[in-house]
């Protein structure tokens, strides 16, 4: 088994098709052909059911899939951790974050990263914590910015504890409930903009309201963060989102939960099994001395509190 087999392997089953994935790899519709029948050959099964000129991957091509796509990413993060000996002049650090953290953290501390090693190639992919979990677990992602806890069924990783942040009611300005707190429960029967799957303030939000007691209305459901704050400055419906994501959106006002309120951790996440990169570690280091710098100034994003001071 060789690794542009594998190369080869998850092309033919990402387009389902000989011919496209041949062009995509650049190399001729027979040689690819011939190093699949090669690895078909090694592994003892067949990885393909060509019927009809449909091209489907068999029970085998479905079980090697994410070990192809997991082996190809380390291959390609050992090439790049090779690289990076030279002084992290060159590299690349794959980051995944949540939208919240992306819009209201993640900027300022790119920056400064990128102004410390202009070499090194910045990759962000933004996504709901279940999202970036499974991306992560497939070697897609070197690091991610998650929000804790885990689910049960998660993959094996190491998880640090950086952030704590609130959680509050999102609503049109000119419909603000005219007092401090809302309490959980006065969110019955009124209208949620709701988070698509995925996204942990989904979850967040669905659990608070079922232990109190009942399941909540949706005016519209499915967004990515933008949408639903959108939505809801439209004035759809309310949406339990962080505090720092209402910054410079005067069309919106958060009210707290009443104590003890709903507060989430943000944590940065590996994968157990692979060492990060060199610029990896550096650009954990940078994100942590910037979170310490914030705090000591008063400038870090309304919500959020510093773990581990």
């Amino acid at each position: 088994m060789q690794l542009h087999q594998l190369a080869y392997f998850v092309a033919v089953a990402e387009t389902r098709h000989f011919t496209q994935a041949a062009e995509r790899m650049r190399v001729a519709q027979p040689s690819l052909s011939k190093q699949i029948k090669a690895l078909e050959s090694d592994l003892g099964a067949p990885l393909f059911s060509r019927a009809r000129g449909n091209v489907t991957l068999t029970p085998a091509g479905e079980a090697l899939l994410p070990l192809a796509r997991r082996m190809l990413a380390d291959a390609d993060t050992a090439r790049r951790e090779v690289a990076e000996l030279a002084g992290l002049r060159r590299g690349r650090v794959r980051l995944g974050a949540t939208p919240s953290v992306c819009s209201g953290l993640l900027g300022d501390a790119l920056a400064r990263f990128h102004h410390a090693y202009p070499g090194i190639e910045l990759l962000v992919e933004e996504g709901g914590s279940r999202d970036l979990v499974r991306t992560l677990a497939r070697g897609q992602l070197d690091l991610a910015l998650i929000i804790l806890p885990l689910q049960s069924d998660d993959p094996a990783l190491v998880t640090e504890e950086i952030l704590r942040e609130n959680l509050v009611v999102a609503t049109a300005s000119r419909n603000a409930p005219r007092k401090p707190y809302l309490r959980i429960e006065e969110l019955r029967g009124r209208p949620l903009v709701m988070f698509r799957h995925g996204y942990d303030l989904r979850e967040a939000t669905l659990s608070a309201c079922r232990q109190a007691g009942f399941e909540p209305r949706y005016a519209v459901e499915g967004g990515e963060m933008d949408a639903v704050l959108r939505f809801v400055e439209s004035g759809l419906g309310m949406a339990v989102v962080p505090s720092m994501v209402l910054d410079g959106r005067p069309g919106l006002a958060g009210t707290p939960l009443a104590p003890p309120g709903l507060r989430r951790t943000i944590a940065v996440a590996r994968r157990k099994d692979v060492e990060p990169t060199r610029a990896a570690h550096a650009f954990r280091d940078t994100l942590m001395s910037f979170l310490a710098e914030a705090d000591r100034e008063g400038t870090l994003p309304q919500g959020l509190e510093r773990i581990g001071q």
